[in-house]
């Protein structure tokens, strides 16, 4: 198990992979077809839906699908496993996000996350954004850890676990390349003239990656290589980072 942060989440929450109703359900569901079934609509794009959670205001039930341009609500102790196009999501409990609508119904152009928390892989793609009420990261294909704080007036942390991200909060923009966990801050004020600020890896795992990437077919950054970086938002790529403060 990799080492991490908790800062207001739960254990539970962030070991949802161990639990084994979503080993069965996550076999079950790849054995009838994964994705590619999802994707021709042959079956639900939900993975695992365990307790409340509302779509457009309705509530949601295991046997719907998820389509782009729906806004999504989980209640208290839930969680919600899906998979839209080549991209996978697992929403975090007491969290509400729009999935906007790209190029086709099963593109995401854009997750607005208004509240909570959501661990996303991203497959290759084109003009695709994270957007949170402090900061906005352009996706290339990548997995993400995104959360925001509404106790620090809706601050927001945003983890690129591995891949390519165009991050930007206030003035402050930068171009982050990690293979291994490089996290940000998105300021509600600026902190020491920065509304862009380094961040530790907090509330989530390696391995929630690894099930997502899973689910799609693919595999992160580490599991190609074979190898680690050190899991403390510590930058290897300092150096081309300009105008971002660390704290």
């Amino acid at each position: 198990m990799t080492q991490h942060s908790l800062q207001g989440r739960t254990v539970t929450e962030v070991l949802w992979f161990q639990r084994r109703n979503f080993l069965q359900t996550a076999a079950t569901w790849t054995a009838m077809g994964g994705y590619g079934a999802a994707l021709a609509q042959s079956r639900s794009n939900i993975v695992q839906l365990v307790g409340d959670a509302m779509v457009n205001g309705q509530r949601l039930l295991p046997t719907q699908s998820i389509q782009t341009g729906d806004q999504i609500t989980t209640g208290p102790n839930s969680t919600l496993i899906f998979v839209l196009g080549n991209s996978a999501f697992h929403v975090r409990q007491n969290t509400m996000m729009t999935v906007e609508r790209g190029v086709s119904l099963f593109a995401v152009s854009v997750l607005r996350l208004l509240t909570g928390a959501v661990v996303s892989v991203w497959g290759k793609g084109s003009s695709r954004q994270i957007v949170t009420p402090t900061l906005t990261a352009g996706i290339r294909g990548t997995g993400v850890y995104t959360e925001v704080f509404p106790q620090q007036d809706h601050r927001s942390y945003c983890c690129n676990c591995y891949g390519t991200v165009d991050m930007a909060a206030g003035a402050d923009r930068t171009v982050s390349v990690s293979d291994y966990h490089e996290a940000f801050w998105g300021e509600v004020q600026p902190r020491d003239g920065h509304s862009l600020t380094h961040a530790k890896a907090i509330n989530h795992t390696d391995e929630e990656l690894e099930f997502l990437a899973r689910l799609t077919g693919q595999r992160t950054a580490w599991q190609i290589s074979g190898k680690k970086g050190k899991k403390d938002g510590a930058v290897p790529f300092a150096s081309a980072l300009v105008g971002v403060a660390s704290i």
